[in-house]
């Protein structure tokens, strides 16, 4: 069973499927290996205020990477408004879900698990870099930190706060363009 929720975004209406939990989605066994959390489940706020900073921005002939994708909001408004669009998570389940609400949704997109750690697996050149609320883990910031700088283009990072995101800002010249919305170079 999945929750179906309603998002306006660039002009359009969106339904968008969902777990109804991600606290039931836990499973110890990949917990205890990766200390792996459904963290993708969600809709989480940083992500629909990212979506709706890039949904009012033409994307035309952009080719756009999202992050720690999750449902992907970001990268739902991004191809909307015309970007070439890779979303990537490190969850399968998570980018199943994102593929199938793009196809139930009309919106083109590719969607592939990529873990930061594959970096390589991204390439470069990308015109824009989004990712929303991924600083759980001190991990995250490490890995954010090796892989950014290889990818290329514009990064906008929609960060509420989490721990371990005021030493991770400190390694990068930050513009605030929106609320807790930041363009990092």
């Amino acid at each position: 069973m999945q929750v179906e929720e309603t998002i306006e975004l660039a002009g359009r209406t969106l339904t968008l499927l969902r777990p109804p939990s991600a606290e039931e989605l836990i499973d110890e066994e990949a917990f205890a290996v990766e200390e792996f959390l459904p963290y993708w489940a969600e809709l989480w706020p940083s992500g629909v205020s990212l979506a709706e900073h890039v949904a009012a921005r033409d994307q035309h002939g952009r080719r756009v990477l999202e992050l720690g994708a999750g449902l992907g909001l970001p990268s739902l408004a991004a191809a909307l408004r015309g970007g070439d669009v890779l979303a990537t998570d490190w969850a399968e389940d998570a980018v199943a879900l994102l593929a199938a609400n793009a196809a139930r949704n009309g919106i083109a997109l590719r969607a592939e698990v990529v873990r930061w750690d594959e970096g390589d697996r991204l390439g470069g050149d990308w015109d824009l870099v989004l990712a929303a609320d991924v600083l759980y883990e001190q991990r995250n910031a490490e890995q954010l930190l090796e892989l950014l700088p290889r990818l290329g283009g514009e990064v906008l990072l929609a960060e509420p706060g989490r721990p371990f995101a005021k030493d991770f800002l400190t390694h990068w010249h930050v513009e605030e363009i929106g609320d807790r919305i930041y363009r990092l170079r």
